[in-house]
């Protein structure tokens, strides 16, 4: 017997829709997933396996294939553990999958059923229309992220036996409501304002021209004259961030995992400070499924590069052509993507090994790079 229960996973920003499909057939007792898994994958076997056992479900014991379509995109990550065991145990006619064509399950499952949180749920909820998906069932940690989007009902669930009986109807289950233009203005306050800095007049001046104007800057003084604090605080004179503005921005932060647990939209623009010793795929992003690097990650916001002369000449000659287009495109053999990234370059340096009692600022360079 086959079945399907429909899934996605992220590519870029992008995502796409992926069928978990499973045949259990007659044979010795075996577990097998294909269609280009990585290892996290490949070893949710066990995490499924006992699962559902511990969700009070008998596991088959039969030769078990899994086909995650399509077959020539890389998976990875855990979020795949919830649509294979609910297809599993639709094989066992414990639940019907032919009802669930407009569903889209996420989740990671724990061994004793407990449905865990994943990244990189929110571009999934802006392509389930794409999909021709209404419903996305996935773990509560992640509800409120992926409710952001209205025009699909999100449920949020704990275990897997919760999911099952939902399904059957047993349970219900409220759709995860949120308002995301209070959210998005509870989410718009800063913790650090540019007035906090005393003194500095004629700097703060040219940070505000630069600031007006959208230039990259460069500030050049004494260690313990202020350029980290000026340059942490710059955002908060920046324009304020538009709706589009944090969708796109908080887009980039779920893929990369690192949106905060309580924060569903990103609201105040990003600060991004990497340290000197970073390489230039660090950067610009990569890997083998490429994920996004500093330059993405300060996407609408800052990037901030202090001790400028130390950073490696590669890793400054590769941020020419993303400021240019204001986009960074990463190849690798098996996918290329495109990050978004549009940031103001901030660079602070000493200017030199001993020191001096002048803070001097160049606002409105066309590329910082010209400078060095």
């Amino acid at each position: 017997m086959i079945s399907k229960i429909y899934s996605s996973c992220v590519m870029g920003i992008d995502a796409y829709e992926v069928t978990a499909e499973v045949d259990i057939g007659s044979g010795l007792p075996g577990f097998n997933i294909v269609g280009l898994p990585d290892m996290a994958i490949k070893e949710s076997r066990d995490r499924i396996k006992a699962a559902i056992k511990n969700s009070g479900f008998s596991f088959p014991a039969k030769k078990i294939i899994v086909n995650l379509a399509p077959a020539d995109i890389k998976k990875e990550g855990a979020s795949f553990d919830l649509p294979i065991a609910l297809a599993i145990l639709s094989t066992e006619d414990v639940i019907d999958s032919s009802l669930l064509q407009r569903h889209v399950f996420l989740g990671e499952l724990s061994l004793d059923g407990r449905v865990k949180p994943v990244k990189g749920v929110l571009p999934i909820a802006m392509a389930l229309k794409d999909m021709r998906k209404e419903y996305l069932i996935l773990p509560r940690e992640n509800s409120k992220e992926a409710a952001v989007i209205r025009e699909i009902k999100t449920y949020p669930v704990d275990t897997l036996k919760e999911v099952v009986d939902f399904l059957n109807k047993k349970v219900s289950i409220r759709p995860e409501e949120l308002n995301i233009e209070t959210a998005f203005k509870r989410s718009s306050k800063y913790k650090i304002d540019f007035s906090d800095v005393k003194g500095q007049e004629h700097v703060k001046r040219g940070l505000e021209v630069a600031a007006a104007g959208g230039h990259n800057v460069l500030m050049i003084g004494p260690p313990g004259s202020g350029k980290s604090m000026l340059a942490k605080r710059l955002t908060t004179i920046l324009s304020e961030m538009t709706l589009e503005e944090g969708l796109e921005t908080s887009e980039i932060h779920s893929v990369a995992g690192i949106l905060p647990p309580n924060k569903f939209i990103i609201g105040t623009r990003p600060f991004r400070s990497p340290h000197h010793t970073i390489s230039d795929a660090a950067l610009l992003g990569g890997g083998t499924n490429p994920m996004p690097g500093e330059i993405s990650l300060a996407h609408n916001g800052v990037l901030f590069m202090d001790e400028l002369p130390e950073f490696r000449r590669n890793v400054l000659e590769v941020l020419r052509l993303p400021m240019e287009d204001g986009s960074v495109t990463v190849a690798r053999v098996a996918n290329t993507v495109t990050y978004p990234s549009k940031f103001m370059l901030v660079g602070a340096m000493n200017p030199c090994p001993c020191g001096c009692i002048i803070l001097l600022i160049y606002p409105a360079v066309d590329t910082l790079l010209d400078l060095i």
